[in-house]
């Protein structure tokens, strides 16, 4: 049995990279941050950041394991980024949100599993 491995035309998206897609790339790019919605090449990128949010994704992009399910890099984490919880907010208070909703990958390398970082970020946000 041979399976067709191209789309339908209705499940296809065209990638939006204009207005506020373009102005939050930009922002996250340029304070070194990550989201959920690029690492786990979600496919609904286009409709949320046109829409003005992402999922912010805290404590590096390379996840301490390795589900077969994610898309988000795995293997050795990079070291925590201490301005990470400043950044964020700033980002936060550029995009003028209401509703954020951070998460992270798993760092099983740290004492606390970042749990003290993931808090200082969470505080760095309210405080902004």
């Amino acid at each position: 049995m041979v399976v067709s491995k191209n789309k339908p035309e209705w499940l296809k998206t065209r990638l939006q990279t204009m207005g506020s897609f373009a102005k939050v790339r930009e922002t996250v790019k340029n304070l070194g941050l990550n989201t959920v919605c690029e690492s786990a090449h979600c496919p609904n990128i286009s409709e949320c950041w046109s829409g003005g949010t992402a999922t912010f994704m805290v404590m590096g992009d390379t996840c301490t394991r390795g589900c077969r399910f994610c898309e988000v890099t795995h293997g050795k984490a990079k070291e925590l980024d201490i301005f990470e919880p400043v950044k964020l907010a700033k980002a936060v208070k550029e995009f003028n949100l209401d509703y954020v909703v951070i998460t992270s990958v798993d760092r099983d390398d740290l004492p606390d599993q970042g749990s003290t970082h993931f808090a200082t970020c969470i505080k760095a946000v309210k405080k902004m």
